[in-house]
């Protein structure tokens, strides 16, 4: 049984792939941490909390912090299925984690009932064994689940599971993975993988300096970009490959590293989320410790998603919901590698700015004006200097160049003792809080110079200094010992880069300096209007536009004047008293399209109109087989600003509030953005600002503005409806929601509402 348990890999498994693993802390239910009592807490948790904190929905609303210390920092470690024997997998893997024990200080304990020895280490038959108690067990088996009751028996905090054939591999793989989570969480032990490799074992450089970086990565490869940056002098702390998370997942790690004093960033490389909730808690505490998040995250093409699902089984989620999740707690999202090795990079090493503004100082017009023409086009500032400081400029550089921003020196000021007082000056700018010099090649010995004196001048600011470095081959000292020997100056070697990454470090400094975490203010309880919209529900169903519009007036939203009749005699009467003219629209359950089957009349002004609209509407209704519960008679309202609210249960982060320009545009230009629960009504504005056809609200063609105080209204009290009835609203769609003249309110005219 021993040797079945403890055997080495499948020898078809791909090679052992490394996670970092976490503990469960001290009065800990496995895999939540309630906020410590007392306060304030440096970690952001609110004071007072003292145990399970949850929303209305029952969500939690605080991140736990794994105790990941002893995980990364283990006093002894045991090595289930250990080997030494040359060309199986088992023994280059036991042989690197000698190494990295050796270099942590841990105590480390062959596991294996087939040897004596391995590497000359005596070799135990079991966990039990042990002579002390192990921090970290490391399975190199290809089914740890026979071994997790022993480790838990054995009082083993942490595991890390290298197998693959999980839930990577398709249905079968995935019950196996649901096997192993379960075992996991019957014992309480924090196991890092499947289907994970050594990288949380790597070695990293100890002579660095200054914040680190802390990476996590679900694909062990795409990390190797950021772990290289130490050979540029940039620090790397921790790397978390989390694999396919059957325990430990993203949001751990990220909540772990937020709360690290030495980590000035967390870069991160994500496939998929195991629990969205869990990722925006972690992104939250991050954001309250002012700790930037730097992320690639896969999945923005059906493509992409594919892929992702076949790597680590996961779900991509909708992009669009992804998306705006980040941006809303602060998470930065960049596309490439590369782009997130600068960023992550920058943020890191770079100080808290002392203005937005930013500067390009160049020896070429046409470099400054290139450079100046990205930066402006990614939304940087380029303030114009005043003319003090144009005049101040003019001493060293000829009246007939350029200086008001961007600020081109001619090249040769940059060889003498002009060169430094330059960039002085515009250092000592009050509205300059960036200053970025685009050297597009080297041409010694002017750009030694000018390296030299973006050095040298860096280390008396607190401003960030930047240089893109053009040249292609990157073996010129300037580069190679000037620039990346500064821990001051941020180097880059491209124009883009440099850009999302200034870009990236501005936002997140605005963001968090005026960061209150949504989750404070979430609601705990229902609201008064809960108790009326459940007697509203009908599960399963889809309610009829009378039913729908009850349940927006349970939660205040306004609705046009309106009555629900039976015949034409009613409906007669119903017009005269809602006022003419008035719409007239067949009320069914499950009647979605009511347009395209000619259920709407619009724009009847007599008796006689409302009459036959009603028995053409009755016809039609027999026609297609619809049974109806009446046909609504309503106000016609026709001024204003058509838009869409509407709320959508995504499968990873529960409730999600989409606002956007309405009627036929939300078809045609799918012109929306989306909010994630919990938000204010900050967030809802910056939603709106968001949309490509804003300026609709703002009045355009002499147009008056709409309320946009009455639409953020609505959209807040759609958000506080999807949160009551998060387990009973499967969908709801205001469409179209007409916006009136500034001070007129906001009438939802037509809304559609999906029960679970």
């Amino acid at each position: 049984m021993l040797g079945s348990t403890y055997g080495s890999l499948s020898t078809h498994s791909s090679p052992a792939r490394v996670v970092a693993c976490g503990a469960t802390p001290p009065h800990t239910v496995h895999g939540t941490a309630a906020p410590p009592a007392g306060g304030p807490h440096a970690d952001g948790t609110p004071a007072g909390a003292t145990g399970p904190d949850l929303d209305v929905s029952g969500r939690p609303l605080y991140a736990p912090v794994p105790d990941l210390d002893r995980f990364f920092r283990p006093g002894a470690v045991a090595v289930v299925g250990a080997s030494d024997s040359e060309g199986r997998p088992n023994t280059g893997i036991t042989r690197q984690l000698i190494a990295w024990a050796e270099r942590v200080g841990a105590r480390l304990y062959p596991v294996n009932p087939g040897r004596d020895r391995v590497f000359g280490l005596p070799c135990l038959t079991s966990v039990s064994d042990l002579p002390e108690q192990a921090d970290l067990a490391v399975l190199l088996v290809a089914d740890p689940v026979p071994v997790i009751e022993e480790l838990a028996d054995a009082k083993i905090r942490f595991a890390v599971a290298f197998a693959s054939g999980f839930a990577e591999t398709g249905a079968a793989g995935a019950a196996a993975q649901d096997r192993l989570a379960e075992a996991v969480a019957r014992t309480g032990i924090r196991l890092l993988g499947p289907n994970t490799n050594l990288n949380a074992f790597a070695s990293f450089r100890e002579d660095l300096d200054g914040p680190a970086i802390a990476l996590i990565t679900q694909s062990g490869h795409q990390g190797r970009p950021v772990f290289s940056l130490q050979e540029l002098g940039i620090r790397l702390s921790h790397w978390a490959p989390t694999g396919n998370e059957a325990d430990l997942e993203t949001a751990d790690f990220l909540s772990y590293f937020a709360s690290r004093p030495e980590v000035g960033a967390v870069a991160a490389y994500i496939e998929g989320f195991k629990d969205g909730r869990s990722f925006l808690l972690a992104a939250d505490r991050a954001a309250r410790n002012k700790v930037p998040v730097v992320a690639v995250k896969v999945g923005r093409t059906e493509a992409g998603a594919r892929t992702a699902a076949s790597h680590t089984g996961k779900l991509t989620g909708a992009d669009a919901v992804v998306d705006a999740a980040m941006r809303q707690f602060g998470v930065i999202r960049v596309d490439g590698l590369d782009e997130l090795q600068d960023t992550a990079a920058l943020l890191a090493r770079a100080r808290t700015p002392t203005a937005d503004g930013v500067v390009v100082y160049s020896i070429s017009g046409g470099t400054g004006a290139h450079f100046a023409d990205l930066a402006t086009a990614a939304g940087l500032t380029l303030p114009t200097l005043d003319r003090a400081k144009q005049d101040e400029l003019h001493q060293w550089i000829p009246d007939c160049l350029n200086v008001a921003n961007p600020v081109d020196s001619g090249g040769h000021p940059v060889g003498d003792r002009r060169g430094r007082k330059i960039i002085d000056a515009l250092l000592a700018d009050p509205s300059i809080g960036v200053l970025i010099c685009p050297i597009t090649g080297p041409f010694p010995p002017m750009s030694d110079k000018l390296a030299q004196d973006l050095v040298d001048a860096a280390e008396q600011t607190d401003k960030l200094v930047c240089v893109v470095w053009g040249s292609p081959v990157g073996t010129e000292d300037a580069y190679r010992h000037t620039l990346l020997g500064s821990r001051r100056v941020a180097t880059f070697r491209t124009f883009a880069n440099c850009v999302t990454a200034v870009r990236a470090h501005l936002a997140h400094h605005r963001f968090t300096a005026g960061y209150r975490s949504p989750f404070d203010d979430a609601p705990r309880t229902p609201s008064p209007s809960a108790r009326k919209a459940h007697d509203l529900m009908s599960p399963g169903q889809q309610l009829s536009e009378h039913a729908a519009k009850q349940l927006l007036r349970a939660y205040g939203i306004r609705v046009p004047r309106e009555q629900l009749v039976t015949s034409a005699a009613a409906a007669v009467r119903a017009a005269s008293l809602v006022g003419y003219p008035v719409v007239m629209k067949a009320s069914a359950p499950q009647l979605a399209h009511k347009t395209e089957l000619g259920l709407v009349k619009t724009g009847l002004t007599s008796a006689s109109q409302v009459r036959d609209a009603y028995r053409e509407l009755a016809d039609i209704a027999r026609h297609e087989g619809i049974e109806l519960d009446g046909v609504l008679v309503c106000q016609m309202i026709e001024r204003g600003v058509e838009m869409v609210v509407g709320v959508t249960a995504d499968r990873l982060f529960g409730p999600t509030v989409t606002v956007g320009l309405g009627g036929v545009l939300v078809e045609v230009l799918r012109d929306t953005a989306v909010g994630v629960p919990p938000f204010g009504a900050d967030r809802a504005r910056a939603m709106l600002r968001e949309l490509r056809g804003h300026a609709l609200l703002e009045g355009v063609r002499r147009g008056q503005p709409a309320d946009v105080d009455a639409l953020v209204e609505v959209v807040l009290r759609v958000q506080r409806m999807a949160l009551d009835l998060s387990g009973e609203l499967a969908e709801l769609d205001i469409n179209p929601l007409m916006v009136l003249p500034r001070g007129q309110g906001a009438v939802a005219l037509d809304a559609l509402a999906v029960c679970h």
